[in-house]
């Protein structure tokens, strides 16, 4: 399907893709069949004002099995396996809103639905493809903007500034394996998004990069070959995938993935994150937070409960 892509694309047919996290599962069709397959995605479309009624309950893993997890790729950071590995678990909700209602809900610059399977409303691109210039906006590091003084705190925190800087050095090394004139355009700037209950502060940079001229044909293995998104996964990025596949404990599956359109010139896309999934079990939200030597399990814990909520 990574081929079906860059043949669209190099037509300059208007096309859609999705992925799962390892990019193992590439679903790509034009824009005009997506109806076919019951998908809806939106890419920084105006501000929602449905409102349903809802009352979500929320069972997150408990702390203990998460410090132990967390302990875990501590022991793996201090053997120099990892530097930064983002740790991610499920956890079961309940609600009386369709996928389809949380869809049309939901406040976010990118939102995806496919079918009765999952829905993501997420904050954060992937990459943009403009003019032969790609562009990608790794986002790494939350606070409650309710916090005092919450973007002076985030901004200063040491960890979370090696964080970030790990983060940007890993997507600027990715994009020169497709790229060249590799440059952080903006370095560590704060977005906030509304939750539902509550706001959060999350930091993201600017990192751009020059496509050679035949980037359309070869499209397909451009994404391919930046997949996983470093932001979600970890540095460096083959042996962080492992050990989150040894430690995570189930299937991370399109959450953490990647999808975008291309509108027959430019090419958009945005990281499967804030995702619900139906299961055999019920709905599960996905989600986590990046895990470095200065972190510790409590406050990543928490993070992990604040990236849960329906919209």
């Amino acid at each position: 399907m990574y081929t079906l892509l860059s043949q669209l694309v190099s037509q300059g047919i208007p096309a859609f893709f999705y992925s799962d996290f390892k990019g193992e599962k590439f679903h790509c069709s034009p824009l005009d069949e997506l109806s076919d397959h019951d998908i809806e995605f939106s890419f920084n479309d105006t501000r929602s004002d449905k409102n349903i009624p809802h009352t979500p309950n929320f069972h997150p893993i408990n702390f203990e099995d998460y410090n132990a997890k967390f302990n875990q790729i501590q022991k793996h950071i201090q053997a120099g396996n990892t530097y930064l590995l983002n740790l991610t678990q499920p956890t079961h909700i309940t609600t009386n809103l369709s996928l389809r209602e949380i869809y049309t809900m939901a406040n976010a610059p990118y939102k995806l639905r496919v079918g009765e399977k999952f829905v993501c409303f997420s904050p954060e691109p992937f990459i943009t493809i403009v003019a032969n210039r790609i562009h990608t906006y790794p986002m790494k590091g939350t606070i409650d903007a309710d916090i005092p003084d919450a973007i002076d705190h985030i901004l200063n925190d040491p960890k979370e500034l090696a964080e970030h800087t790990m983060i940007v050095d890993l997507l600027r090394n990715d994009l020169g394996i497709v790229g060249r004139d590799i440059r952080v355009e903006e370095f560590r700037y704060i977005t906030t998004i509304e939750t539902g209950k509550k706001r959060l502060h999350q930091v993201s940079s600017h990192i751009s990069g020059q496509l050679y001229d035949n980037w359309k044909e070869n499209i397909g293995e451009i994404i391919h070959a930046l997949l996983p998104a470093g932001s979600i996964s970890g540095t460096p990025k083959k042996k962080s995938v492992e050990i989150i596949e040894d430690i995570e404990g189930y299937e991370r599956g399109y959450f953490s993935g990647v999808f975008g359109y291309f509108d027959g010139k430019n090419l958009y896309s945005a990281v499967s994150i804030r995702y619900i999934e139906q299961t055999e079990e019920g709905l599960m939200y996905k989600s986590g937070g990046g895990i470095t030597a200065e972190s510790t399990s409590k406050s990543e814990y928490q993070e992990l409960i604040d990236k849960i909520y329906i919209p």
